[in-house]
């Protein structure tokens, strides 16, 4: 059972986890960061209990912490408890989410084990944006992508805003990076992947004639703005675009990326249903408009 400390002084060391998180908050790569995954609100923290990432501690006020009571009935962490006006000292900021809680990293998967074990994936170039990039792995995980493949120039999934923004879903949609880049597509094409890259590029084949639902499909996301490099929808099967209306250029990639998802899902004349991620090929950034129209250039930051 997690054991319940009270908090009263915002220097108290054993909530150092916790302290000043705009600025302690920072992904492994850069100065200063603590590469801690850190839980924001009661979703979102039931989310990490319930994760393959081992929690260090949870930090909140008394009212947050009666709701997550059944939750942490079984964890052994300390569960520190401190007025809203101590836990915003604490933290740098007023928390309207009233918990947070601080976990480890978990290894990630192998991509050989990653892609082996899919139908559906998402291969994501250049996604730099955190909100992007956690809408999108919110996305995934709600239309039944089986991974993401991280390229080239992506962020850190793990970043706060980033596992905020998904809802928690970032923590239970497996994800890997995928090296070399782009040549490490060809492991997907080794598993029997068409990689289909959702571009707004004239020649690009509509989303409705691309067939997603058939097989095992990779979609391939760029940046938003730039979209995807030549050389990554040079290295997929084929080029797909998500047909708009005349006058609307783009969509935002998460956007795009959730209509691509479900493309790729297997559905019956009863109604859709969402079957495992399968990968396809992406226009940029997730967006693909059609006819004249052109898609956003994939998400990237």
């Amino acid at each position: 059972m997690a054991r319940v400390i009270q908090i009263n002084d915002p220097a108290d060391e054993r909530v150092a986890d916790f302290r000043d998180l705009t600025h302690a908050d920072r992904r492994p790569d850069r100065p200063g960061g603590r590469g801690l995954v850190i839980a924001e609100g009661v979703v979102v923290v039931r989310r990490l209990l319930d994760s393959p990432y081992p929690v260090r501690a949870l930090l909140g006020v008394a009212r947050r912490f009666d709701e997550l009571a059944d939750d942490i009935a079984e964890v052994d962490v300390p569960a520190y408890v401190a007025s809203a006006e101590v836990m915003a000292e604490i933290v740098g900021f007023h928390l309207n989410r009233g918990v947070l809680a601080v976990a480890d990293r978990a290894e990630q998967p192998p991509a050989e084990q990653l892609v082996a074990t899919s139908r559906r994936l998402a291969v994501l170039e250049g996604v730099g944006d955190h909100e992007n990039l956690g809408a999108l792995f919110r996305n995934a995980a709600a239309l039944g992508i089986d991974g993401v493949l991280l390229g080239a120039g992506c962020s850190d999934p793990l970043y706060r805003r980033s596992v905020r923004v998904s809802m928690g879903h970032v923590l239970r949609v497996p994800f890997t990076t995928l090296t070399p880049w782009p040549d490490g597509l060809n492991l997907l094409r080794d598993n029997g992947f068409r990689v289909a890259a959702l571009t707004p590029r004239p020649g690009s084949v509509a989303l409705p004639a691309a067939r997603l639902d058939q097989g095992r499909v990779a979609v391939l996301l760029g940046a938003e703005g730039p979209g995807l490099t030549e050389a990554a929808i040079s290295a997929a099967d084929l080029a797909v675009r998500i047909p708009m209306t005349s006058g609307v250029d783009s969509l935002n990639v998460a956007t795009a990326a959730a209509i691509a998802f479900y493309a790729t899902a297997a559905h019956t004349t009863a109604g859709p249903t969402v079957a495992g991620p399968t990968t396809a090929r992406a226009t940029p950034a997730g967006q693909a408009p059609a006819g004249p129209t052109r898609a956003d250039p994939p998400a990237g930051g």
